[in-house]
Formats: structure tokens, C-alpha cells, sequence
């Protein structure tokens, strides 16, 4: 049978498709192993010195408010993401910039997270909360569809500024340049001043910018709540956040804080998930007192309202608030009481 020109056409361009397919792997594996060769020599940093902690405006985080979303532009919809237990999916607004829209039950936690973690001197994401936004071209979404309204307006959303930054990979939080340090274990105490009970290596990235490696905790939305295993760990809920006990044990060369993550012991089937949520439960464990109060000396430059700004960026009604603002404040004390 011969081919009339419309199927040459066609043949020809699947075959170059499949062509350029493993080209265009090969390529991009080419430019992970030359940025791997390039970070290889940069140094290593996972804090820096905030300067006057007390001017810091915790309401627009890292970002400022001249990198906030507008709140009433109207966003395009580019791709849904798959990957993580939340709903996800990339927008782009009228200048140009794209933002990952993040929805569920970590958006306010995660928002409020970033703020404290960059007051206290550690790197985060651009991350902001709107109650709504409007997304042209929006398709029915696979997950998270019950956010959405009208089949254009997006309730209860985190945008993520999405930079040009290159992600050199995950970090570990027993294998890292920062061992021992006063810095690294003060994020240690942090984890567990925010409840923070997902402390998987997929949520600790390495970013390659201005010539050094930046190490942060990626992923900070499992917070504010209770942890635990997975009948009792929530997210974002305050009576969890404030039943929860902070300092789990003292003595005069270790502070253990408090960190549940291990599931039901039946769950131990699944035998390297049951692992791998014991050892998470270490990472707030044998922290040296002199640390712990470094980074209570620290935090404890802010304000009351520089705190209350954490959470109503978050978009916490009044009550929440209160209540978060308190129980943070109670958290810090405990550090500089050590």
C-alpha cells in the first residue's frame, strides 16, 4: 500500500519525535551532571544572619510585598501538577511571572511556616495565601477540584513564585556539610517549635544560587497541628498545636524536643516507611542546650505582632490567630528558659 503525502508527513514526524525524545533526555541529564560538576565547589549554606530581626515585615515574608500577587489579577492556567499528597497546578499573571498554586490543608500552615523560618534566619520559598483567584483556561482538575468554583475562581490557595533557580536535588537530614552546627541545629529545634511531622528528604531541596548551595526545607505544610501517627497528626489545627508538648526531655547536655511520627505499630508491615518515620522522630533529638537558646535568642527579637503577621498572612481567622500567636510565644520562652 502506498502512502499519499499526508501520512509521509505524519510517518516522518513520529519517527523524528521519537528521535528527539531520548536527545532531549540525554541533554537534560547532561545539564544535571554539569550543574552537579559546576555546585561541586560552591559553598554550603543553610542560614543566614537576618540583620535587625525586629524590622523584618513577617505580613509579605521573603518575597516583599513588591513580589506579591495581585489579588485581583486573573491567572492562567499552564499545567496540573501530580507529584505530593496536595493538589497542585502552575499559573502565570499578566507580568509574566508563574506561580504554583498549592490547595488543601497545608496552604495557611505552609504560609505562616516560611515567615517564622526566614525570620529566624533560614532560606524558604516565595510563598503567599489568598482566599480566591481567578484562573482563565482552567480544566477540570483531577485533584482539588472541590476548590474551585464556577469552574474560574480558586478558593483557599498558596502561590509559590516560581524563579529561575536551579534545584541541584534532596538533602539528608543525617548526611549533610552541617552536621553538629549551631545553625543546623537550630532548624532542628524548629522543626519541632512549627510541629513539623513530614521531615522526608523529598521535602529538603538544594538550590544552586549566587554561587553557592542553599539548603532549606522545602516543604513545611505538615505543620501547626498535631503530630503523631496517622490516626492522630493533623495540619493547621490550633487545639492540636497547643495540647502538643514541646519539650519532651532536659538535661544538662541535651535537650530532647518532642517529634511523633511513627505509625501505628501494625503499620510495621511496611517495614522501610515504618523506618523511615522512626528515624524522623530523631531528628529533634540530643539538641545541645546552648543551641536551643541561640535560636530562642533569636526568635525571641519579635514582636507580638510581627508574630500575629506570620498568621494573618495566612489568612487565620482573629481567634486562630490569637491562639497561634501565644502558643509560639510560649515556645520561644521555653528556649531562652533552658
Amino acid at each position: 500500500m502506498h502512502m499519499n503525502r499526508f501520512d509521509r508527513t505524519l510517518h516522518i514526524f513520529v519517527v523524528l519525535l521519537f528521535l528527539l525524545v531520548p536527545i532531549n533526555a540525554t541533554a537534560r541529564k547532561h545539564d544535571k551532571e554539569k550543574l552537579g560538576k559546576y555546585a561541586r565547589d560552591l559553598p554550603a549554606v543553610i542560614w543566614r544572619d537576618p540583620g535587625d530581626i525586629s524590622a523584618l515585615n513577617l505580613f509579605d515574608g521573603v518575597g516583599g510585598a513588591q513580589n506579591a500577587p495581585d489579588p485581583d489579577a486573573t491567572f492562567t492556567f499552564l499545567k496540573e501538577v501530580q507529584q505530593g499528597t496536595s493538589p497542585k497546578f502552575d499559573v502565570q499573571d499578566a507580568r509574566g511571572v508563574r506561580w504554583r498554586v498549592k490547595l488543601g490543608e497545608e496552604v495557611q500552615a505552609e504560609t505562616a511556616a516560611t515567615r517564622l523560618l526566614w525570620a529566624a534566619g533560614y532560606f524558604v520559598d516565595e510563598d503567599y495565601y489568598l482566599p480566591q483567584i481567578k484562573v482563565e483556561n482552567l480544566p477540570r482538575l483531577r485533584r482539588g477540584e472541590q476548590f474551585v468554583v464556577g469552574g474560574e475562581i480558586v478558593r483557599n490557595v498558596r502561590l509559590e513564585r516560581k524563579t529561575k533557580i536551579e534545584k541541584l536535588g534532596n538533602w539528608d537530614w543525617f548526611k549533610n556539610p552541617f552536621i553538629g552546627t549551631r545553625e543546623f541545629n537550630g532548624l532542628r529545634v524548629m522543626m519541632s517549635l512549627l510541629n513539623n511531622w513530614d521531615l522526608k528528604d523529598i521535602n529538603n531541596s538544594v538550590y544552586v544560587i549566587d554561587d553557592e548551595r542553599r539548603y532549606l526545607v522545602s516543604d513545611v505544610g505538615a505543620t501547626f497541628g498535631r503530630t503523631g501517627d496517622p490516626f492522630t497528626r493533623t495540619k493547621s489545627d490550633l487545639r492540636g498545636y497547643e495540647e502538643s508538648k514541646f519539650v519532651e526531655k532536659e538535661t544538662p547536655a541535651e535537650i530532647d524536643f518532642t517529634l511523633h511520627s511513627r505509625p501505628f505499630i501494625l503499620a510495621a508491615i511496611n517495614v522501610p516507611n515504618y523506618d523511615k518515620r522512626v528515624m524522623m522522630e530523631y531528628v529533634t533529638k540530643g539538641v545541645p542546650p546552648s543551641d536551643a537558646k541561640w535560636l530562642g535568642q533569636l526568635l525571641g527579637r519579635l514582636s507580638e505582632q510581627q508574630i500575629r503577621d506570620c498568621f494573618r498572612a495566612a489568612g487565620y481567622s482573629p481567634e486562630q490567630i490569637d491562639g497561634y500567636t501565644r502558643e509560639v510565644q510560649k515556645r520561644i520562652a521555653a528556649l531562652n528558659s533552658l
